[in-house]
């Protein structure tokens, strides 16, 4: 007994050694031991642990690496949306985010200093986005930011971050879901390149793209082996035992106490001119940091300000990116060709001769439409610049006149679809022209079938794009219906689909028969149709018949439809070949969930009435709390003003509950709303 209280002692006294020397290493940046003795630690700890197996716990530091191959990653829905940043190339977008600031928080009573808004600024660091959750101070799960409401888990490669503490540090919350990136220095980045080229491997093309893709491996073990950072610089929920905190500094300060390396060189400065001569410092040292950056992000400091601001759709009205200049390079355009979209858009795409730009070979690039090329007057021919930063899809620029060739030409939109043969026509109004064929080219049946399959719309997973093209090439595919009548004998004989694959395939298309209406109608990709309007045109017919039998006097009730999204509505159901795909899907089983409408006659107790979430619901995510609302006929904003129906307040509230018990507006909690929605049990 005493023996095995030794090894327990043991064990229990390297692996806190381990984790410190970790914190020191990373947070710090002040190690105390050598590779070498940090080396002997872990061994001598892994040995122990392989003479008592049953003494391994989750949060040991050897639990980093082996973990088995995983066949794919699972969904994960956030709890607390990760929104991403709205971004400023320039300096005059600067201002005008800083006085849209000053602004509304002048007008909230919250500046009165002449010297501006506080802000933190720190590095815009160019790497993934990830999301991990802490229960009870372990490390449970980790998720990419994916759409922003659901990531991919990848706790399991997440684990195998020395950067990253498994169990928290000191006194941490019951819940707590730290938002940081994961990047590879480019000392690092070297290293790795040297040993791809050692093994005969692929190298990467930059640290991006490398700490992007060690992660996203589906072997924990490859992971392992890529030398892989995180910094913290923001959160999602927290609860159970957190500090009162006024400041987003001191939320990444107390991050710092945790465990977690927190985002480098933050400053808070105060007022504009503060903020452009940090961007104008960083820019000067950028090339020397360890690691790439694409810009700065400005976050105004105080809690309460935060909360007042708010958000809009994806972005905190708070906070901005401020990026560097793209990066640039000339090339030769070879050619201009043209591409189909879904909705029959027909792009001009520039085939160029190879250039190294933004970390990447491009070989095409877009040119938009046929008024930019005529504006910018490239010519097939020219010398152009070509732009690429970050993930944007490369441009050209414009040309470089004195370099144009004799022969250069001008381009000529063609007159007929190049994949279907049908006229291609530009509506007066539209600085895009459209391939008239619909459905009968393949271009567009290609594209609006891998948008009917995508996760917002039927979300049938198993379907990519090599699968489409095999499905429409062949004749086997014309419609979304015909999806439905696929076999798992028929697609395991197709290029890369096994009797597995097929099997699977099959199953998520019976469960496609049966989407949400909304689901439904956001499939059909009817012009000008987003997911927003489709919730709305849901909620407010409650059935597809409904939604097609409407006229555009009727869809204009609708919030947030207007005319034009009206007649497009209208004009879709109208052409005989949409209303054949609709029949032939209700024939193959295909039925969208009923929804209570408006026009039938429900009750809705929130209609015209703005909420206010704020903390953790006990049983509701935010987003289930707000579709219940909106479902209601109630809208949901970020800030609380005097026009502000009710604030919801669940755990933790902030300075909403504040700021709604200062102006005297109705609080709720959860059973509250639910008493108001009529949904108490």
């Amino acid at each position: 007994m005493e023996q095995r209280e030794s090894v327990v002692a043991r064990i229990d006294t390297l692996r806190e050694a381990i984790a410190d020397h970790n914190y020191r290493y990373y947070v710090q940046d002040a190690p105390t031991v050598s590779d070498a003795q940090y080396d002997a630690l872990m061994r001598e700890l892994q040995a122990l642990e392989a003479a008592h197996p049953d003494l391994i716990t989750p949060d040991s530091p050897t639990q980093r690496v082996g973990a088995e191959p995983v066949a794919a990653f699972g969904p994960v829905r956030h709890s607390v949306a990760m929104l991403s940043l709205g971004n400023a190339f320039d300096e005059d977008e600067v201002v005008a985010f800083n006085r849209r600031v000053e602004d509304t928080l002048r007008g909230a009573g919250m500046l009165s200093d002449d010297k501006g808004v506080h802000y933190q600024a720190e590095y815009k660091l160019d790497g993934l986005a990830i999301s991990i959750r802490y229960e009870q101070g372990r490390l449970v799960q980790a998720a990419t930011r994916g759409d922003g409401q659901t990531g991919e888990d990848v706790t399991s490669n997440i684990r195998t971050l020395r950067s990253l503490p498994l169990k928290l540090r000191g006194n941490y919350p019951d819940v707590l879901e730290v938002r940081g990136e994961v990047v590879m220095t480019r000392a690092d980045f070297e290293r790795l390149n040297q040993q791809q080229r050692d093994r005969g491997d692929k190298v990467f093309v930059n640290p991006r793209n490398a700490a992007a893709g060690s992660l996203r491996q589906l072997d924990p073990r490859i992971t392992a082996s890529r030398p892989l950072r995180f910094y913290a610089y923001g959160w999602g929920e927290m609860s159970g035992n957190v500090p009162a905190f006024t400041l987003h500094s001191e939320v990444l300060d107390w991050f710092a106490t945790l465990g977690f390396p927190v985002s480098p060189n933050r400053e808070v400065v105060q007022g504009l001119e503060q903020l452009l001569a940090f961007y104008r410092r960083t820019g000067e040292q950028r090339d020397q940091l360890p690691f790439e950056i694409d810009g700065v992000v400005y976050k105004v400091n105080t809690l309460r300000a935060q909360d007042v601001l708010g958000f809009v759709a994806r972005a905190p009205r708070f906070a901005l990116a401020h990026k560097y200049p793209a990066q640039e390079e000339t090339t030769r355009l070879l050619d201009i060709e043209v591409q189909v979209g879904r909705t029959g858009a027909i792009t001009p795409v520039a085939r160029l001769e190879p250039v190294f730009v933004g970390g990447v070979t491009v070989t095409n690039a877009t040119l938009h439409n046929e008024d930019e090329i005529r504006r910018k007057d490239v010519r097939i021919g020219d010398t152009v610049t070509v732009r690429r930063a970050g993930d944007v899809i490369p441009e050209v620029v414009g040309p470089i006149p004195e370099l144009r060739p004799d022969d250069a030409r001008q381009f000529v939109m063609p007159d007929h679809c190049p994949v279907c043969g049908s006229a291609i026509e530009r509506p007066e109004d539209e600085a895009v022209a459209r391939c008239t064929g619909g459905l009968f080219c393949a271009a567009q049946r290609k594209q609006s079938l891998l948008h009917a399959v995508s996760r917002k719309a039927l979300d049938i997973d198993g379907v990519g794009e090599k699968l489409i093209d095999q499905l429409v090439e062949s004749g086997r595919v014309a419609s979304l219906a015909d999806m439905f009548t696929l076999t798992v004998d028929e697609l395991a004989q197709l290029e890369r689909m096994g009797k597995k694959s097929a099997t699977n395939l099959v199953k998520a298309l019976e469960k496609a028969r049966t989407p949400a209406l909304e689901q439904l109608l956001f499939a059909l990709g009817i012009r000008h149709v987003g997911e927003t309007t489709a919730r709305a045109l849901a909620q407010h017919f409650g059935s597809l018949q409904a939604v097609m039998d409407a006229t555009e006097d009727d869809l204009l009730g609708v919030p947030d439809v207007g005319p034009v999204v009206a007649a497009s509505i209208v004009r879709f159901f109208a052409e005989p070949h949409n209303r054949e795909v609709i029949d032939a899907l209700a024939e193959r089983g295909v039925q969208a969930r009923a929804v209570e409408s408006q026009t039938q006659g429900r009750s809705l107790p929130l209609a015209g009435k703005t909420l206010v979430l704020t903390g953790t619901l006990p049983e509701w995510t935010r987003e289930e709390a707000s579709r219940h609302i909106m479902a209601a006929g109630g809208k949901i904003s970020g800030s609380v003003s005097r026009k502000t129906a009710y604030v919801v307040a669940g755990e933790q509230a902030g300075s909403k509950l504040t700021r709604a018990q200062d102006l005297g507006v109705p609080v709720l909690d959860e059973a509250g709303l639910k008493a108001l929605l009529g949904m108490q049990e």
